[in-house]
């Protein structure tokens, strides 16, 4: 113990380590890392690059490395890893600690990893939970707290302004908080940084960022596919990162397999981990949103007020805050109370005006959404494929418009009243379980009421 430095006692002890394990786990895991000194002289201080490290190394390896320091030492020694990063505290370690003030005094009193730039609003605490959104909210919040752990990679999908973003915000609080090298960029951002990366021949800098990576988070993944390059390129990157046993976290607006140009490669491992949705409100849910909103901003606004806002106000989160704000601001500026009134002037270009939809329209839409023709939706036949956009048929001009059944009927090639009835039966039933089935139908009211 005299007659070696604790720096020559862990390069020792690397040397056997790297016999003993994969190359994969010493290279991730060790090769990194550096003896910073020792203490009450039986414990040597090892710095490691991360917080995810430490816990790594402590509760997967710590055995066989102490197994392998004890009998390098040939005595009872322990480890304590530690945060700790060369280019900000020196390039060398500095020299032997005689006891645990001294080796405490030389570390980081801060978090050394990068600052990943999140939204400081958008942490779990500011999100409203509700039916449309619980269970995505719970797979995010395990992701969380146990990194690689839970689910990985956890993929979340849903429409415009539902919350996938602020979900992937809260996650990376939570990770960062720990000490962990936490990563959000849109898929954009990462299709950008690579086309940088090749024009500047700096490939390796861009795998270095991306790779080395705890937590890594990205928005909108969709856009991803078509593009080969950077599909190739995610492919590897994914595949190094959960190697490593780094956790992935990815939002989009639709499922991985209806991303058309998505290499089926990638469509695979999209779907290792847990894939969870996020819907549109309800109610109950939009009312709880604007009332907490409310709150975080101080001001005290009418329930009747917000119920105007959640009634007519039911696409999305951000539409809907968006509508308080305007709300609250033309209350201000124009030194009016908070009431219906100002409520529906300040909104008044906001709120859906639905012109009339015919049954035609409505025919003419669903054929074009699902590539049948209307003479197809009009015929007998029953393939799956015609039966489902006719049934929506049946379900949509029901709904929109004040046509009866058997004028239905007609419309859709002379058929009996009581087989409208059903269509429509089975329709309204399957939305209240089928996901994707909700979205479609959704789709064309929107594309059916937004011409322009």
């Amino acid at each position: 113990m005299e007659n070696i430095t604790p720096q020559r006692m862990w390069q020792a002890t690397l040397g056997e380590l790297e016999l003993k394990m994969t190359r994969a786990t010493f290279d991730t895991w060790l090769r990194d890392t550096h003896c910073i000194g020792i203490e009450n002289d039986d414990t040597l201080v090892v710095g490691v690059k991360n917080g995810y490290a430490v816990e790594w190394l402590e509760n997967r390896l710590y055995s066989v490395i102490q197994r392998t320091l004890n009998r390098i030492t040939n005595q009872e020694m322990l480890a304590r890893f530690v945060v700790w990063d060369s280019k900000q505290n020196g390039k060398s370690p500095p020299a032997l600690f005689q006891n645990t003030e001294e080796v405490a005094a030389t570390l980081p009193s801060t978090t050394l990893v990068r600052d990943p730039g999140l939204n400081s609003s958008y942490t779990f605490d500011n999100f409203v939970v509700g039916p449309s959104n619980r269970l995505a909210q719970a797979a995010s919040q395990a992701v969380a707290e146990s990194p690689a752990k839970a689910y990985n990679p956890l993929f979340i999908h849903g429409g415009v302004g539902l919350g996938k973003t602020h979900l992937l915000h809260a996650i990376g609080h939570i990770a960062y908080k720990r000490n962990m090298n936490v990563l959000y960029v849109s898929s954009e951002t990462f299709t950008n940084d690579l086309i940088e990366a090749i024009r500047t021949h700096t490939t390796d800098q861009f795998r270095e960022k991306y790779r080395t990576a705890d937590v890594l988070l990205v928005d909108d993944i969709q856009f991803i596919a078509g593009k080969a390059s950077t599909q190739e390129e995610f492919f590897h990157t994914f595949n190094a990162l959960r190697d490593k046993g780094r956790q992935i976290v990815m939002t989009s607006d639709r499922i991985p397999k209806a991303m058309a140009t998505l290499e089926e490669r990638l469509r695979s491992r999209f779907e290792w981990g847990l894939i969870v949705d996020i819907q549109s409100p309800d109610y109950e849910t939009r009312m709880a949103i604007l009332q907490t909103k409310a709150e975080r901003m101080h001001v005290e606004v009418p329930n009747n007020l917000l119920s105007y806002i959640a009634t007519n106000i039911e696409s999305n989160i951000r539409e809907l805050e968006g509508a308080l704000n305007r709300v609250l601001a033309m209350s201000r500026l124009t030194d009016m109370p908070l009431t219906k009134a100002v409520a529906e002037k300040a909104l008044v270009d906001l709120l859906p005006n639905r012109p009339e939809i015919s049954s035609g329209e409505i025919i003419n839409k669903v054929s074009s959404y699902y590539g049948v023709t209307k003479e197809e939706l009009c015929s007998s036949s029953r393939t799956r494929r015609v039966a489902q956009p006719r049934q929506i048929v049946m379900y949509l001009i029901r709904e929109e418009t004040d046509a009866s059944l058997p004028q239905i009927g007609a419309e859709l090639g002379g058929r009996d009243h009581t087989t409208i009835l059903y269509g429509y039966e089975r329709v309204r039933a399957r939305l209240e379980h089928d996901d994707q089935l909700k979205r479609e139908v959704m789709s064309l009211r929107e594309q059916l009421y937004n011409k322009n």
